[in-house]
């Protein structure tokens, strides 16, 4: 039999905490509505891009943040295809002050689920018959800071 002794440490003793507990694929979609005609045509793509997070508490300490990545390439001035994917984690963020806290949500787990959310994207589009995507990297934190002072700006109107 063992013997348990409390240390009387309390979660603020412990200091901040973080730990992915799950990634996975939320939504996923895939439109080619110009085939098969599209792959006749010279391949001269144009690529938009458009990236969103979101996050929601879950219980306790726990957060989900959803990274959504939607690309939209043309070429010829049709669409060649419309791709979408909502690559989420559940993360344990706990000990972190309101600051700190934002930053977390906001920027250091979309970084941790871009690189699983283009690979996904990269995946998808290859099925699809089409040249591979490559996004590059994509710096969170400049996105986040760049939210931050829109917000101010916006509060001081």
């Amino acid at each position: 039999m063992t013997e348990q002794v409390s240390t009387g440490a309390t979660q603020a003793d412990q200091g901040p905490q973080f730990s992915l507990q799950r990634i996975y694929v939320r939504d996923l979609s895939f439109e080619a509505p110009k085939s098969p005609e599209i792959f006749r045509q010279e391949w001269a793509p144009s690529v938009e891009l458009d990236l969103n997070t979101r996050q929601k508490p879950l219980e306790g300490d726990f957060y989900e943040v959803v990274l959504t990545l939607s690309v939209t390439v043309k070429t010829g001035g049709e669409t060649a295809f419309i791709a979408e994917v909502q690559q989420a984690g559940i993360f344990l963020i706990a000990g972190l002050d309101a600051a700190a806290m934002s930053h977390t949500l906001g920027a250091f787990c979309p970084n941790l689920l871009f690189p699983y959310a283009r690979e996904a994207l990269d995946n998808l589009v290859v099925r699809g018959s089409f040249p591979a995507l490559m996004l590059a990297p994509v710096n969170f934190d400049a996105l986040y800071a760049q939210q931050l002072e829109r917000m101010q700006t916006a509060g001081n109107a």
